[in-house]
Protein backbone atom coordinates (compact mmCIF):
# COMPACT_ATOMS: atom_id res chain seq x y z
CA UNK A 1 0.00 0.00 0.00
CA UNK A 2 2.61 2.39 0.96
CA UNK A 3 4.94 1.93 -2.22
CA UNK A 4 1.34 2.64 -4.30
CA UNK A 5 0.83 5.38 -2.23
CA UNK A 6 4.33 6.44 -3.07
CA UNK A 7 4.32 6.07 -6.32
CA UNK A 8 0.98 8.03 -7.10
CA UNK A 9 2.86 10.96 -5.06
CA UNK A 10 5.50 10.70 -7.72
CA UNK A 11 3.00 10.61 -10.69
CA UNK A 12 1.04 13.46 -9.29
CA UNK A 13 4.10 15.80 -8.75
CA UNK A 14 4.56 14.25 -12.79
CA UNK A 15 1.35 15.97 -13.74
CA UNK A 16 1.47 19.19 -11.88
CA UNK A 17 4.76 19.64 -13.72
CA UNK A 18 3.57 18.97 -17.22
CA UNK A 19 0.78 21.38 -16.05
CA UNK A 20 2.92 23.97 -15.04
CA UNK A 21 4.71 23.81 -17.86
CA UNK A 22 1.96 24.32 -20.62
CA UNK A 23 0.55 27.08 -18.11
CA UNK A 24 3.85 28.41 -18.55
CA UNK A 25 3.90 28.68 -22.07
CA UNK A 26 0.58 29.84 -22.31
CA UNK A 27 1.67 32.89 -20.56
CA UNK A 28 5.01 33.08 -22.17
CA UNK A 29 7.12 32.79 -18.67
CA UNK A 30 10.82 31.58 -19.00
CA UNK A 31 10.48 31.22 -14.86
CA UNK A 32 7.93 30.71 -12.04
CA UNK A 33 8.61 31.06 -8.71
CA UNK A 34 6.34 30.41 -5.75
CA UNK A 35 7.00 31.12 -2.31
CA UNK A 36 5.77 28.73 0.51
CA UNK A 37 5.19 31.85 2.92
CA UNK A 38 6.05 33.27 6.61
CA UNK A 39 4.21 33.35 10.03
CA UNK A 40 4.21 37.28 11.43
CA UNK A 41 4.66 38.19 14.80
CA UNK A 42 1.39 39.55 16.72
CA UNK A 43 2.32 42.94 16.86
CA UNK A 44 4.88 44.12 19.68
CA UNK A 45 5.59 40.70 20.10
CA UNK A 46 7.91 37.87 19.38
CA UNK A 47 5.17 34.96 18.95
CA UNK A 48 4.04 33.86 15.64
CA UNK A 49 0.87 33.29 14.31
CA UNK A 50 -0.29 29.77 13.49
CA UNK A 51 0.64 29.34 10.01
CA UNK A 52 -0.18 27.28 6.61
CA UNK A 53 2.06 27.42 3.43
CA UNK A 54 0.56 28.86 0.48
CA UNK A 55 -1.85 26.38 -1.29
CA UNK A 56 0.15 26.31 -4.65
CA UNK A 57 3.33 25.15 -2.82
CA UNK A 58 1.61 22.71 -0.82
CA UNK A 59 -0.17 21.14 -4.28
CA UNK A 60 3.51 20.35 -5.27
CA UNK A 61 5.00 19.32 -2.11
CA UNK A 62 2.26 18.53 0.11
CA UNK A 63 3.92 19.95 3.55
CA UNK A 64 1.71 22.49 5.04
CA UNK A 65 3.91 23.81 7.42
CA UNK A 66 7.11 25.13 5.69
CA UNK A 67 8.05 28.55 5.79
CA UNK A 68 11.00 31.19 3.52
CA UNK A 69 11.07 28.89 1.16
CA UNK A 70 10.66 28.96 -2.80
CA UNK A 71 10.24 26.58 -5.37
CA UNK A 72 11.04 27.28 -9.11
CA UNK A 73 9.80 25.95 -12.36
CA UNK A 74 11.63 26.23 -15.64
CA UNK A 75 10.95 24.99 -18.81
CA UNK A 76 12.09 21.84 -19.69
CA UNK A 77 14.24 21.75 -15.81
CA UNK A 78 14.05 19.65 -13.12
CA UNK A 79 12.11 21.68 -10.41
CA UNK A 80 14.27 23.83 -7.97
CA UNK A 81 13.48 23.32 -4.26
CA UNK A 82 15.05 26.16 -2.23
CA UNK A 83 14.57 25.08 1.22
CA UNK A 84 14.90 27.70 4.35
CA UNK A 85 16.65 25.34 7.29
CA UNK A 86 18.49 27.61 9.01
CA UNK A 87 21.31 25.64 12.06
CA UNK A 88 18.64 27.08 14.92
CA UNK A 89 18.94 25.55 18.53
CA UNK A 90 15.58 27.41 19.33
CA UNK A 91 13.44 25.84 16.66
CA UNK A 92 13.59 22.42 15.38
CA UNK A 93 14.29 23.31 11.40
CA UNK A 94 12.07 22.34 8.30
CA UNK A 95 13.49 18.88 7.46
CA UNK A 96 12.12 16.80 3.93
CA UNK A 97 11.51 13.17 4.76
CA UNK A 98 13.04 10.26 3.41
CA UNK A 99 10.51 9.51 0.53
CA UNK A 100 11.05 8.91 -3.17
CA UNK A 101 8.80 12.01 -3.89
CA UNK A 102 12.07 13.93 -3.02
CA UNK A 103 13.78 12.94 -5.72
CA UNK A 104 11.64 14.59 -7.87
CA UNK A 105 12.94 18.05 -7.01
CA UNK A 106 16.53 19.83 -7.06
CA UNK A 107 16.99 20.10 -3.37
CA UNK A 108 18.63 23.09 -2.42
CA UNK A 109 19.20 23.58 1.71
CA UNK A 110 19.26 27.42 2.81
CA UNK A 111 20.98 28.48 6.14
CA UNK A 112 19.70 32.03 5.13
CA UNK A 113 16.96 33.88 3.57
CA UNK A 114 17.21 33.74 -0.53
CA UNK A 115 15.72 35.73 -3.26
CA UNK A 116 14.62 33.10 -5.99
CA UNK A 117 17.06 32.98 -9.04
CA UNK A 118 15.12 34.18 -12.14
CA UNK A 119 15.62 33.73 -15.52
CA UNK A 120 14.09 35.69 -18.55
CA UNK A 121 10.34 36.72 -18.38
CA UNK A 122 9.54 35.54 -14.90
CA UNK A 123 6.90 35.53 -12.48
CA UNK A 124 6.12 35.10 -8.64
CA UNK A 125 3.19 33.88 -7.12
CA UNK A 126 2.44 33.75 -2.85
CA UNK A 127 2.27 36.61 0.04
CA UNK A 128 5.87 38.34 -1.00
CA UNK A 129 4.28 41.79 0.29
CA UNK A 130 5.60 41.25 3.51
CA UNK A 131 9.10 40.42 2.53
CA UNK A 132 11.86 43.28 3.04
CA UNK A 133 12.71 41.93 -0.53
CA UNK A 134 9.41 42.71 -1.94
CA UNK A 135 10.47 45.40 -4.58
CA UNK A 136 13.60 44.12 -5.20
CA UNK A 137 11.44 41.07 -6.54
CA UNK A 138 8.85 43.61 -7.76
CA UNK A 139 11.96 44.78 -10.45
CA UNK A 140 12.58 41.20 -11.71
CA UNK A 141 8.99 39.45 -12.24
CA UNK A 142 5.75 40.29 -11.77
CA UNK A 143 3.92 39.48 -8.65
CA UNK A 144 0.11 37.28 -8.88
CA UNK A 145 -0.44 38.30 -12.22
CA UNK A 146 -4.10 37.51 -11.69
CA UNK A 147 -4.67 35.40 -14.81
CA UNK A 148 -1.98 32.85 -13.81
CA UNK A 149 -3.06 32.50 -10.77
CA UNK A 150 -6.64 31.81 -11.93
CA UNK A 151 -5.05 29.14 -14.43
CA UNK A 152 -3.26 27.40 -11.60
CA UNK A 153 -6.42 27.69 -9.30
CA UNK A 154 -8.41 25.58 -12.36
CA UNK A 155 -5.95 22.75 -12.17
CA UNK A 156 -6.39 22.22 -8.43
CA UNK A 157 -9.93 21.41 -9.51
CA UNK A 158 -9.26 18.39 -10.84
CA UNK A 159 -8.01 15.89 -8.43
CA UNK A 160 -4.90 12.96 -8.97
CA UNK A 161 -5.30 10.16 -7.57
CA UNK A 162 -2.46 10.90 -4.92
CA UNK A 163 -4.73 13.68 -3.75
CA UNK A 164 -7.93 11.58 -3.01
CA UNK A 165 -5.91 9.12 -1.33
CA UNK A 166 -4.56 11.97 1.03
CA UNK A 167 -8.20 13.18 1.24
CA UNK A 168 -9.59 9.94 2.19
CA UNK A 169 -6.62 9.43 4.87
CA UNK A 170 -7.59 12.66 6.31
CA UNK A 171 -11.30 11.50 6.37
CA UNK A 172 -10.39 8.34 8.41
CA UNK A 173 -8.17 10.85 10.92
CA UNK A 174 -11.17 13.04 11.21
CA UNK A 175 -13.58 10.06 11.51
CA UNK A 176 -12.00 9.38 14.83
CA UNK A 177 -11.76 12.53 15.94
CA UNK A 178 -15.75 12.61 15.80
CA UNK A 179 -16.26 9.65 17.30
CA UNK A 180 -14.28 10.76 20.24
CA UNK A 181 -16.12 14.08 20.42
CA UNK A 182 -19.14 12.06 20.66
CA UNK A 183 -18.10 10.10 23.77
CA UNK A 184 -16.66 12.95 25.32
CA UNK A 185 -20.71 14.44 24.83
CA UNK A 186 -22.42 11.66 26.31
CA UNK A 187 -19.40 11.65 29.45
CA UNK A 188 -21.25 15.15 29.67
CA UNK A 189 -18.07 16.99 29.41
CA UNK A 190 -17.57 21.00 28.46
CA UNK A 191 -17.21 22.10 25.16
CA UNK A 192 -13.11 22.57 25.70
CA UNK A 193 -12.83 18.93 26.94
CA UNK A 194 -15.20 17.57 23.92
CA UNK A 195 -12.31 19.68 21.98
CA UNK A 196 -9.38 18.05 23.44
CA UNK A 197 -10.84 14.57 23.09
CA UNK A 198 -10.94 15.42 19.32
CA UNK A 199 -7.43 16.36 18.98
CA UNK A 200 -6.05 13.17 20.56
CA UNK A 201 -8.08 11.10 18.99
CA UNK A 202 -7.27 12.65 15.65
CA UNK A 203 -3.44 12.82 16.34
CA UNK A 204 -2.96 16.48 16.10
CA UNK A 205 -2.39 19.94 18.21
CA UNK A 206 -4.55 22.70 17.70
CA UNK A 207 -2.13 24.68 15.49
CA UNK A 208 -2.50 21.76 12.73
CA UNK A 209 -5.98 21.88 12.34
CA UNK A 210 -6.97 22.81 9.23
CA UNK A 211 -10.02 25.41 10.75
CA UNK A 212 -10.60 26.48 14.03
CA UNK A 213 -12.59 23.35 15.15
CA UNK A 214 -16.21 24.60 15.86
CA UNK A 215 -17.33 22.72 19.23
CA UNK A 216 -21.00 23.93 20.09
CA UNK A 217 -23.31 22.27 22.69
CA UNK A 218 -26.73 23.74 22.91
CA UNK A 219 -27.86 27.08 21.90
CA UNK A 220 -23.89 27.16 20.62
CA UNK A 221 -24.69 24.78 17.75
CA UNK A 222 -26.87 27.51 16.01
CA UNK A 223 -23.67 30.16 15.90
CA UNK A 224 -22.68 28.75 12.42
CA UNK A 225 -18.70 29.77 13.38
CA UNK A 226 -18.90 29.45 16.62
CA UNK A 227 -15.44 30.50 17.96
CA UNK A 228 -15.43 29.55 21.81
CA UNK A 229 -14.66 26.61 23.93
CA UNK A 230 -16.83 26.91 27.42
CA UNK A 231 -15.04 25.08 30.04
CA UNK A 232 -17.85 24.04 32.28
CA UNK A 233 -20.57 21.97 31.00
CA UNK A 234 -23.83 22.98 31.11
CA UNK A 235 -26.65 21.95 33.02
CA UNK A 236 -28.92 20.58 30.46
CA UNK A 237 -27.45 18.96 27.42
CA UNK A 238 -29.53 19.17 24.18
CA UNK A 239 -27.34 18.85 21.59
CA UNK A 240 -23.97 18.81 20.58
CA UNK A 241 -22.19 20.16 16.89
CA UNK A 242 -19.05 19.08 16.06
CA UNK A 243 -17.35 20.74 12.94
CA UNK A 244 -14.16 19.82 12.47
CA UNK A 245 -11.00 18.41 10.51
CA UNK A 246 -8.14 17.25 9.69
CA UNK A 247 -4.94 17.29 7.21
CA UNK A 248 -2.98 15.05 5.73
CA UNK A 249 0.46 16.12 3.46
CA UNK A 250 -1.79 19.66 3.51
CA UNK A 251 -5.23 18.01 2.40
CA UNK A 252 -8.41 18.64 4.45
CA UNK A 253 -11.07 17.19 5.91
CA UNK A 254 -13.52 19.12 6.82
CA UNK A 255 -16.97 17.07 8.53
CA UNK A 256 -19.78 17.89 11.17
CA UNK A 257 -21.88 15.64 12.55
CA UNK A 258 -24.81 16.83 15.23
CA UNK A 259 -25.88 14.67 17.94
CA UNK A 260 -28.97 14.89 20.56
CA UNK A 261 -28.25 15.10 24.09
CA UNK A 262 -30.38 13.56 26.71
CA UNK A 263 -32.57 16.70 27.56
CA UNK A 264 -33.06 17.21 24.33
CA UNK A 265 -36.86 17.82 23.41
CA UNK A 266 -37.82 14.25 21.29
CA UNK A 267 -38.27 16.14 18.30
CA UNK A 268 -34.67 17.22 17.87
CA UNK A 269 -33.48 13.51 17.13
CA UNK A 270 -36.10 12.99 14.47
CA UNK A 271 -35.18 16.01 12.80
CA UNK A 272 -31.02 14.62 12.60
CA UNK A 273 -31.93 11.62 11.02
CA UNK A 274 -33.91 13.60 8.60
CA UNK A 275 -31.25 15.79 7.94
CA UNK A 276 -28.67 12.89 7.63
CA UNK A 277 -31.73 11.04 4.86
CA UNK A 278 -31.69 15.00 2.65
CA UNK A 279 -27.44 14.32 2.76
CA UNK A 280 -27.64 11.18 1.45
CA UNK A 281 -29.89 11.56 -1.23
CA UNK A 282 -28.45 14.68 -2.20
CA UNK A 283 -25.25 13.11 -2.71
CA UNK A 284 -26.85 10.45 -4.60
CA UNK A 285 -27.68 13.15 -7.01
CA UNK A 286 -24.01 13.87 -7.44
CA UNK A 287 -22.99 13.15 -11.55
CA UNK A 288 -20.65 14.54 -13.71
CA UNK A 289 -22.37 17.04 -15.94
CA UNK A 290 -24.79 18.33 -12.25
CA UNK A 291 -24.96 22.16 -11.53
CA UNK A 292 -24.02 22.20 -8.09
CA UNK A 293 -26.31 24.96 -7.86
CA UNK A 294 -29.13 23.18 -8.81
CA UNK A 295 -27.93 20.50 -5.93
CA UNK A 296 -28.04 23.43 -3.59
CA UNK A 297 -31.46 24.48 -5.20
CA UNK A 298 -32.65 20.85 -3.91
CA UNK A 299 -31.49 20.92 -0.67
CA UNK A 300 -33.92 23.98 0.16
CA UNK A 301 -36.98 21.44 -1.56
CA UNK A 302 -35.57 18.85 0.83
CA UNK A 303 -35.64 21.33 3.85
CA UNK A 304 -38.75 22.41 2.89
CA UNK A 305 -40.11 18.67 2.75
CA UNK A 306 -38.78 18.23 5.89
CA UNK A 307 -40.26 21.23 7.97
CA UNK A 308 -43.58 20.24 6.66
CA UNK A 309 -43.38 16.48 7.54
CA UNK A 310 -42.47 17.34 11.26
CA UNK A 311 -44.63 20.18 11.74
CA UNK A 312 -42.50 23.08 11.78
CA UNK A 313 -44.54 24.18 8.48
CA UNK A 314 -47.78 23.82 8.13
CA UNK A 315 -48.33 25.20 4.85
CA UNK A 316 -46.52 23.65 1.57
CA UNK A 317 -43.33 23.04 1.19
CA UNK A 318 -43.48 24.90 -2.50
CA UNK A 319 -44.25 28.17 -0.24
CA UNK A 320 -41.58 27.63 2.56
CA UNK A 321 -38.94 27.63 -0.19
CA UNK A 322 -40.73 30.67 -2.07
CA UNK A 323 -41.76 32.84 0.96
CA UNK A 324 -38.03 32.46 2.07
CA UNK A 325 -38.34 30.27 4.92
CA UNK A 326 -36.19 27.79 4.49
CA UNK A 327 -33.42 30.25 3.93
CA UNK A 328 -33.89 31.96 6.96
CA UNK A 329 -33.70 28.29 8.76
CA UNK A 330 -30.86 26.91 6.67
CA UNK A 331 -28.70 30.33 5.42
CA UNK A 332 -25.49 29.11 4.03
CA UNK A 333 -24.61 27.31 0.94
CA UNK A 334 -24.50 23.60 0.37
CA UNK A 335 -21.21 23.08 0.35
CA UNK A 336 -17.98 23.81 -1.33
CA UNK A 337 -15.02 22.80 -3.07
CA UNK A 338 -12.34 20.49 -0.76
CA UNK A 339 -8.49 20.48 -1.04
CA UNK A 340 -5.21 21.92 0.21
CA UNK A 341 -7.62 24.29 1.83
CA UNK A 342 -11.12 23.52 3.31
CA UNK A 343 -12.88 26.49 0.91
CA UNK A 344 -10.62 25.58 -1.98
CA UNK A 345 -10.02 27.56 -4.89
CA UNK A 346 -11.95 27.93 -8.02
CA UNK A 347 -15.30 27.09 -6.97
CA UNK A 348 -16.87 30.94 -7.91
CA UNK A 349 -15.75 30.79 -11.70
CA UNK A 350 -15.78 29.29 -15.07
CA UNK A 351 -12.79 26.87 -16.30
CA UNK A 352 -11.88 29.45 -18.28
CA UNK A 353 -11.64 31.50 -15.30
CA UNK A 354 -14.59 33.86 -15.77
CA UNK A 355 -16.39 34.89 -12.15
CA UNK A 356 -19.21 32.73 -11.76
CA UNK A 357 -20.44 34.47 -8.62
CA UNK A 358 -23.08 33.41 -6.42
CA UNK A 359 -26.84 34.12 -6.94
CA UNK A 360 -27.98 37.21 -5.15
CA UNK A 361 -30.42 34.99 -3.69
CA UNK A 362 -28.40 32.85 -2.04
CA UNK A 363 -25.14 35.13 -1.41
CA UNK A 364 -23.43 32.57 1.17
CA UNK A 365 -22.91 29.67 -1.97
CA UNK A 366 -18.78 29.03 -2.32
CA UNK A 367 -19.58 26.94 -5.36
CA UNK A 368 -21.47 27.86 -8.12
CA UNK A 369 -19.46 24.70 -10.83
CA UNK A 370 -20.97 21.98 -13.02
CA UNK A 371 -19.33 19.49 -11.33
CA UNK A 372 -16.87 17.04 -13.46
CA UNK A 373 -15.56 13.87 -12.76
CA UNK A 374 -12.10 14.39 -10.21
CA UNK A 375 -13.91 17.49 -8.13
CA UNK A 376 -13.68 17.03 -4.30
CA UNK A 377 -17.03 18.61 -2.77
CA UNK A 378 -18.86 19.13 0.93
CA UNK A 379 -22.10 17.85 1.25
CA UNK A 380 -23.84 20.10 4.51
CA UNK A 381 -27.37 20.75 4.75
CA UNK A 382 -28.33 22.51 7.61
CA UNK A 383 -31.22 23.22 9.88
CA UNK A 384 -31.24 25.95 12.50
CA UNK A 385 -32.84 28.11 14.77
CA UNK A 386 -31.36 31.31 14.73
CA UNK A 387 -33.63 33.94 16.83
CA UNK A 388 -31.65 36.59 14.21
CA UNK A 389 -32.96 34.83 11.35
CA UNK A 390 -36.41 33.90 12.20
CA UNK A 391 -37.31 37.20 14.40
CA UNK A 392 -38.30 39.26 10.71
CA UNK A 393 -40.73 36.56 10.11
CA UNK A 394 -42.80 36.25 13.17
CA UNK A 395 -43.99 39.44 11.85
CA UNK A 396 -45.64 37.58 8.97
CA UNK A 397 -48.59 35.89 8.40
CA UNK A 398 -46.53 32.33 7.54
CA UNK A 399 -47.43 28.91 8.97
CA UNK A 400 -44.89 28.64 11.18
CA UNK A 401 -45.17 26.53 14.12
CA UNK A 402 -43.58 29.14 16.50
CA UNK A 403 -44.19 26.83 19.82
CA UNK A 404 -42.45 24.06 18.28
CA UNK A 405 -39.56 26.31 17.13
CA UNK A 406 -39.50 27.92 20.58
CA UNK A 407 -38.91 24.54 22.12
CA UNK A 408 -36.43 23.63 19.89
CA UNK A 409 -34.69 26.84 19.66
CA UNK A 410 -32.34 25.37 22.67
CA UNK A 411 -30.81 22.93 20.79
CA UNK A 412 -29.53 25.35 18.87
CA UNK A 413 -29.18 23.77 15.12
CA UNK A 414 -28.06 20.62 13.15
CA UNK A 415 -25.40 20.48 10.56
CA UNK A 416 -24.14 17.31 9.02
CA UNK A 417 -21.59 17.39 6.44
CA UNK A 418 -19.42 14.71 4.10
CA UNK A 419 -16.67 14.95 1.73
CA UNK A 420 -17.84 13.68 -1.89
CA UNK A 421 -15.20 12.85 -5.10
CA UNK A 422 -17.30 13.31 -7.95
CA UNK A 423 -16.30 10.09 -10.24
CA UNK A 424 -17.20 8.91 -13.74
CA UNK A 425 -20.50 7.18 -12.41
CA UNK A 426 -21.47 9.00 -9.16
CA UNK A 427 -20.06 9.49 -6.27
CA UNK A 428 -17.62 8.38 -3.81
CA UNK A 429 -17.88 9.36 -0.33
CA UNK A 430 -14.72 10.02 1.26
CA UNK A 431 -16.24 10.48 5.34
CA UNK A 432 -16.86 6.61 5.65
Amino acid sequence: MLATFYQQQREHIASVSRAYQQCMADHQLDSLAIYSGHADNHFADDHATSFQSYGHFIHWIGMADVQHSWLVIQPEQRPQLFLYAPADFWHLPTQLPEEPWVAEFDVHLCSDKITPPLSGRAAIIGDVMGLTSATQLAQKATLNPEALIRALDEQRMDKTAYEVACLREANRLAVAGHQAANAAFLGASAELDIQLSYLGASRQREMEVPYQNIIGLNQHAGVLHYQRYDVTAPKQRYSLLVDAGKRFRGYCADITRTYAGPDAPSEFGDLITAMHGLKDTLIGQIAPGVSFFSLHEQMHQGLADILVAHHLYEGSAESAVESGVTRAFCPHGLGHSLGIQVHDVAGLMQPDGTPSPAPSSHPALRLTRTLRPGMVVTIEPGLYFIPMLLAPLRNKALPINWPLVDTLSVCGGIRIEDNILVTENGADNLTQ
